[in-house]
C-alpha cells in the first residue's frame, strides 16, 4: 500500500499511550481509564496489582465481602447488585441458616424497617444481630446485649471508629453502623455461597442474588424482598413507592441538592463507580424525608457514594461547612 502520513514508533519500540515510544519492558498499563507506568502498584479490593510490561500482575487473596443497606431501602449485595426494596417489617439481611442446613447456622442479621416520612418509604431503624446465643440490638444510637438459652458461644468485640459503631465477631462477621440508617455487613471469604437473605448469596455472581427464602430464583425485587420478612403478619409490598411523584414540590429541591453526586466534586470517581444509581437513590430519599431530617437523608445518600469511591481509591472531599459538615474535633 502507499504511505499513510502519521506517527509510528521506530522498530522495537512501542507506543506508550501518552505520545511517546518505550521499550516493551517499560510498557504502561491502564485501569479505569488511567495510565500507570511499569512497576507502579494499585490496590484492587484486598489485592495489590503491579504493572509489568503492560500487563497487571495481581496477588490472589480472597477478600472480605461487603453488603450495604442505606437510606430508604437501598441495597447493594455482596456481589454488587443494586436494588431498592421498601418494606415495613423485619427482614433477614443475611444469615447462614440456608436451605436444608438449618441446624448448622452460626449467625443472622435482621433489619427492622419503619416508615421515614409521610410517603410510605421505609428506613432501617433497628438492627438485630444473632451470634450463637447472643442477641445484639442496635437502636437509637446505642446497642444492648441479650443472652439467650440456645446456641454456641461466639466471641465478639465492639469499637467506635469515627461516626461508626463496629461489631466484629470471631466467626468472621463484621457489622458497621452509622447509628442512623446506614449498615455495612462484612463477611469473611469462608461464607462464599453459604449465606442468604436480602444481601444475596456472596458467590461472586450477581445474577442469582434474588434467591427467595424457599430457594427459588426471582427477577422481581418486591417478591424477593417479601420472601425474607420475619413475620407472616406483615403485609407484602405490592408496588414500588415513588416519593417524588407524591411530593412534586420537593422534586426540584431534591434534584438540585443531589446533583453534587454528578458534579465536578466527584469527577475523579465517575469512571470508577457509576454515579447514576446513587444519584437516583439520593433524589428518592430527599423527596421522601419530609417529616424532619431532610438533610440527614440527603447526607447519608451522598456519603454512600463517597464510601464506594473510597473503596476504589478515589478519595473525594465533598463535605463543607455548608454541605453535611462533621465536627471532627468532637468525634476525635
Amino acid at each position: 500500500t502507499e504511505c499513510i502520513s502519521g506517527c509510528v514508533c521506530p522498530e522495537g519500540l512501542f507506543d506508550d499511550g501518552r505520545g511517546g515510544c518505550v521499550e516493551q519492558k517499560d510498557c504502561p498499563c491502564t485501569h479505569n481509564n488511567q495510565w500507570y507506568s511499569s512497576g507502579q502498584k494499585i490496590t484492587v479490593d484486598c489485592n495489590t496489582c503491579t504493572c509489568q510490561k503492560g500487563v497487571w500482575s495481581c496477588t490472589e487473596h480472597v477478600c472480605y465481602g461487603t453488603c450495604m443497606i442505606y437510606g430508604s431501602g437501598h441495597y447493594i449485595t455482596f456481589d454488587g447488585k443494586f436494588y431498592d426494596f421498601d418494606g415495613n417489617c423485619e427482614y433477614v439481611a443475611i444469615q447462614d441458616f440456608c436451605g436444608d442446613k438449618k441446624s448448622s447456622g452460626s449467625f443472622s442479621i435482621i433489619t427492622e424497617n419503619v416508615p421515614c416520612g409521610t410517603t410510605g418509604v421505609t428506613c432501617s431503624k433497628a438492627i438485630k444481630m444473632f451470634l450463637g446465643k447472643t442477641e445484639l440490638k442496635l437502636e437509637n444510637k446505642e446497642y444492648k446485649e441479650i443472652q439467650r438459652d440456645v446456641g454456641d458461644d461466639v466471641l465478639y468485640w465492639n469499637r467506635t471508629v469515627g461516626l461508626y459503631l463496629v461489631i466484629e465477631a470471631s466467626n468472621g462477621v463484621m457489622l458497621i453502623w452509622d447509628k442512623k440508617t446506614t449498615v455495612f455487613i462484612k463477611l469473611s471469604p469462608d461464607y462464599k455461597g453459604k449465606v442468604c437473605g436480602l444481601c444475596g448469596n456472596f458467590d461472586d455472581k450477581s445474577n442469582n442474588d434474588f434467591t427467595t427464602r424457599s430457594g427459588l430464583q426471582e427477577t422481581n425485587a418486591l417478591k424477593f424482598g417479601n420472601s425474607w420478612k420475619q413475620s407472616p403478619m406483615c403485609p407484602d409490598v405490592t408496588q414500588e413507592i415513588k416519593p417524588c411523584d407524591m411530593k412534586p414540590h420537593r422534586k426540584s429541591w431534591a434534584e438540585k441538592e443531589c446533583s453534587i453526586i454528578q458534579s465536578e466534586v466527584f469527577k475523579i470517581c465517575h469512571s470508577k463507580v457509576n454515579p447514576l444509581p446513587f444519584y437516583e437513590a439520593c433524589v428518592h430519599d430527599a423527596c421522601s424525608c419530609d417529616s424532619g431530617g431532610d438533610c440527614e437523608c440527603f447526607c447519608s445518600a451522598v456519603a454512600a457514594y463517597a464510601q464506594e469511591c473510597t473503596k476504589v481509591e478515589a478519595c473525594v472531599f465533598w463535605r463543607t461547612p455548608d454541605i453535611c459538615p462533621i465536627f471532627c474535633d468532637y468525634y476525635n
